[in-house]
């Protein structure tokens, strides 16, 4: 049996791309699991179900490297345990060379594990790359005097009454929260940004 696995990281990215080469492979639709899930670890449902669906002899196919994942070790650990334990073939659409359904003799073992490694490390290089990009560029933006995070949520006019009631000891945080209708910690934000004296005096 042909299966498919495709894998986007966010609902902003489409799976177009990957479901068009694995159908265009020879894999029915309905033989095609797709994750909406990071690739730093397989803790993902898609893939479970699939490595519990596949038997010996089945084949995966999948579009790229990353799109298996993008832990180095864990692509690794992957790939051998589908391949040495259960017994499954996998097809890497982007990478003919890594087809082993092909190439069983020593040699072919060899070429398809260097090349594995070989991708599989440029792969988290990618990830490491990104996240390190990622993190100048906040720095960068910081610098500029860029405010990150959600915008703070303005004190409301009733604030002012019901402030009173909980310094007075008739209303606890939390249902003074409620009666802002906010959480009980924002209220308590709230207090400590108005500081003592300065609303109710």
């Amino acid at each position: 049996m042909n299966y498919g696995y495709c894998r986007i990281s966010t609902r902003y990215q489409n799976e177009d791309r990957q479901l068009i080469a694995l159908e265009e492979a020879g894999v029915e639709r309905q033989n095609i699991i797709c994750d909406q899930q990071s690739g730093k670890d397989f803790n993902r449902p898609g893939y479970k179900r699939l490595c519990r669906k596949m038997k010996r002899g089945d084949v995966l196919y999948i579009k790229s490297i990353d799109r298996l994942g993008r832990n180095y070790e864990e692509i690794l650990e992957q790939w051998r345990y589908l391949t040495k334990n259960k017994k499954i073939n996998l097809f890497v659409l982007d990478m003919p060379l890594l087809d082993t359904s092909k190439g069983k003799d020593l040699t072919g073992e060899l070429i398809s594990d260097i090349v594995l490694q070989l991708l599989s490390y440029v792969a988290q290089q990618e990830r490491e790359f990104i996240k390190q990009r990622q993190a100048e560029g906040i720095a960068a933006a910081k610098a500029r005097g860029v405010k990150f995070g959600r915008k703070s949520k303005e004190i409301p006019p009733e604030f002012e009454t019901v402030y009173i009631q909980w310094r007075e000891g008739k209303l606890s945080a939390r249902k003074a929260g409620e009666e802002l209708d906010v959480c009980h910690k924002t209220f308590l934000k709230w207090v400590n940004t108005t500081k003592e004296g300065v609303v109710g005096e």
